[in-house]
């Protein structure tokens, strides 16, 4: 870069920088006085209703959130900057920043936020003849020019200006020919961070693409390990909320991730594009939290780990087999043939009485019931009777009144033509009109509760008990299944769920199932727009179809990788399947084929891996970073590891890097590596499934947790023939744990090594 152009941006980085000063200090000023005047507001108000508390308690949420953004931009405002000449207008200057940061006293963007349309040219155009689409519609023109800075403690390090075409990045044995972005190049050289950060100063076109589609498609995303594919999920969302502020907010967001240490990594990076109130969770903490339920969890990760360590085969095939049924689309069938069988049984319908009198019959009770009102969840359907009901009442306590006074007309007429004695009938008469006014006081005071009584006395209580009772009655089991489980898989089935339901656990295979009848029984609340499933290829067809009942508008983007789906026995071996039986062919897919994590040395050995499963999947393209290649190492005695590990560690971190990840097989391995590592020079922390949070530094970790994570160097504990045989699921795993590294890779093994990577 000339120095003259560099001179230039520095001193318009110095005057944006200053100019974001003289704003944080006029914005704190003005936030102080909006905090001693909603102080003063909520004072006077006395805790009754204020328009002014409620307005001023608005505008300092407004101010506070603009004073978060200026904040975090003074010391780096922007990232990048276009040239652009619109039709017949001036040429003018664009600045790319994180966030929109708006001059207040003429109106003017001084940076334009990364999501405005204009910033689209930034990310996916090329010089010469452009277009982007605005609210008022397509804006044509002329790219001129696109810089990008590197800017760090508030100091414009270099910048970088692309040529007449947008950098294509080739895979080239040859790579010196290859074109080179020494922008992206030298971001992606950078250390791991605890948390995965945002990339808006980095997002690939193919990767914009993707974060601009309109809210309401449903994207499937195929991507290569280190495709960045999370973080273009997540971007997607900050995006969205951008562009429909109006009609979307984060409370209208569901992130599904896998596990809880998954989330933890991602947890920044919403709130730092300023984007909050987003419900991010595991789908068997949603589960659980619908309904009502505070059971542990058997997750996903310690059901593989029962099939990868459990020495009895026979038992290794129920569990695969039950994971299988209860995760197929036939599952909902039965759990569809069981809400009939409920209902039929419903059908058993009293009258609604009082005092012995019929307020509602039995025959309007079930036409209202398996007629006029099928269409609603059955624990609705029998509300909205109650409520129908409640509000005829007055009507026929009316009814039953003019009734009950004719009876009682009758009683009294055969009384005066009985008695011959004036006093005794007059007596007789009195205490009859007394009784009559007596069951008229009772019946209006009792029609409600009973009605109130009977509803509650006719509601489903328990989905965990309905579910239960479905296994635990083998009539009630083969009638919805048709016999088609065999007995000794039912035999298993029901045998695990009364101990777990003993001790207080719930499998997570059986959640969307419980889900699903809770929905049928009580009904959804459809109110997420936009739903992110990550590391989509470990669910199931019957989990995919639970969450699409919870959507409001099939938003959806759904990200994972097939070459990653360890989960075989319930998991997504493709694409197609969810598209077509959950999506009815309504949803777009996606391949993301470039590599960013890796360099091209560990990407390149990761793929001999991939090549062999038999998913037929292209390959990783890795791209920009050459790097050590990785290393195999011998290692027969614990001394030996330990010794190995102690020097890579040293080696790490005298090559600015820290984070070193010890991947095993098992969380069995995991204990066993940990023992070997006792005379250390480091600490090493065991990671397990219970835990929320991580701290990537150095950990010894089992290799069906490391999914979505990275570290800046992987060291795989034992990659020898019987650890990781020929079978497709160590194909997946294997391939998982040699695609998290970003810059070191180190393959130990005891004995032969896997004819994996020979």
């Amino acid at each position: 870069m000339p120095n003259e152009i560099l001179n230039y941006e520095k001193e318009k980085l110095k005057i944006t920088t200053d100019w974001i000063g003289k704003e944080l200090k006029s914005r704190e000023k003005n936030k102080i006085q909006l905090e001693k005047k909603v102080a003063d507001l909520k004072k006077t108000s006395g805790g009754t209703y204020s328009i002014d508390l409620e307005l001023n308690k608005n505008l300092l949420e407004v101010e506070s959130k603009n004073l978060n953004k200026f904040n975090e931009s003074y010391q780096s405002p922007y990232f990048g900057r276009i040239d652009f000449k619109e039709r017949i207008h001036e040429k003018e200057s664009f600045y790319i920043g994180k966030f929109g940061l708006e001059d207040r006293k003429n109106g003017e963007e001084v940076v334009i936020d990364w999501r405005a349309p204009i910033a689209d040219l930034y990310y996916s155009g090329t010089q010469g003849e452009v277009s982007y689409t605005a609210p008022i519609g397509e804006v044509e023109g002329e790219l001129l020019l696109k810089r990008r800075f590197l800017i760090k403690q508030g100091l414009l390090e270099d910048a970088f200006d692309e040529g007449i075409n947008e950098i294509i990045l080739k895979n080239n044995k040859d790579s010196e020919n290859a074109l080179v972005d020494e922008f992206l190049k030298i971001n992606l050289e950078e250390s791991i961070s605890g948390k995965l950060k945002d990339v808006v100063a980095t997002i690939q076109k193919e990767q914009n693409d993707i974060i601009r589609l309109d809210k309401d498609n449903t994207v499937i995303i195929q991507g290569s390990a280190g495709s960045g594919k999370t973080t273009v999920a997540l971007h997607r969302l900050a995006y969205l909320i951008y562009r429909y502020k109006d009609k979307m907010s984060g409370e209208d967001i569901l992130v599904v991730a896998p596990n809880k240490i998954f989330l933890d990594y991602i947890s920044e990076i919403l709130p730092d594009l300023g984007v909050d109130k987003v419900k991010q969770s595991t789908f068997e903490e949603i589960a659980c939290e619908i309904l009502g339920i505070k059971n542990s969890i058997n997750d996903k990760d310690y059901k593989l780990s029962l099939v990868l360590e459990n020495k009895d085969s026979n038992e290794i095939k129920y569990i695969v087999n039950s994971s299988k049924v209860k995760g197929s689309l036939g599952y909902k069938i039965i759990m569809d043939l069981y809400i009939r069988y409920l209902e039929k049984n419903d059908n058993y319908i009293n009258d609604i009485e009082v005092e012995n009198y019929n307020l509602f019959s039995k025959e309007e009770i079930k036409r209202l019931y398996i007629k006029d009102l099928k269409h609603l969840p059955m624990n609705t359907r029998k509300k909205e009777i109650g409520r129908y009901f409640k509000g005829r009442l007055k009507d026929a306590l009316y009814k039953l009144e003019n009734k009950i006074d004719d009876e009682y007309s009758k009683i009294i007429n055969n009384i005066k033509s009985s008695y011959n004695d004036e006093k005794e009938k007059r007596k007789k008469i009195i205490e009859t009109y007394d009784k009559r006014d007596e069951i008229k006081e009772k019946i209006n005071k009792n029609a409600k509760k009973n009605i109130n009584a009977y509803i509650k006395g006719w509601i489903c209580k328990s989905v965990e008990q309905l579910y239960m009772d479905l296994f635990n009655d083998e009539k009630i089991f083969n009638t919805v299944t048709g016999e088609k489980i065999p007995n000794s898989l039912y035999e298993y089935m029901q045998k695990e769920i009364n101990s777990n339901y003993k001790n207080k656990l719930l499998d997570s295979d059986d959640l969307a199932a419980m889900l699903y009848l809770k929905f049928k029984i009580d009904g959804v609340d459809q109110k997420y727009k936009q739903i992110v499933i990550d590391e989509a290829q470990d669910y199931s067809l019957f989990q995919y179809y639970v969450l699409k009942q919870m959507s409001a508008n099939n938003g959806f983007t759904i990200v994972g990788d097939l070459g990653q789906g360890i989960y075989y026995y319930r998991g997504i071996d493709k694409w197609n399947k969810i598209i077509s039986k959950v999506f009815e062919e309504k949803a777009q897919y996606i391949p993301l084929t470039q590599s960013y994590r890796s360099t091209i040395e560990i990407i390149n050995f990761a793929n001999r891996v991939l090549e062999k499963q038999q998913n037929k999947l292209v390959p990783a393209v890795p791209i920009l970073r050459h790097g050590d290649s990785p290393q195999i190492i011998e290692a027969n005695e614990s001394i030996n590891f330990c010794e190995n590990i102690d020097k890579i560690v040293r080696y790490v971190k005298l090559n600015g890097k820290n984070s070193v990840a010890i991947i095993c097989k098992t969380y069995e391995e995991c204990e066993k590596a940990k023992e070997a590592l006792k005379n250390s020079d480091y600490d090493w922390n065991l990671i397990n499934t219970t835990d929320k949070k991580i701290n990537l530094q150095n950990i010894i970790i089992p290799s069906y947790m490391t999914k979505g994570l990275e570290f800046d160097c992987s060291v795989i504990y034992n990659c020898n023939d019987k650890n990781y045989t020929t079978c497709e699921v160590d194909k997946k795993i294997l391939y998982v744990v040699l695609t998290r590294a970003l810059h070191y890779e180190y393959i130990f093994y005891k004995g032969n090594i896997s004819t994996l990577i020979e």
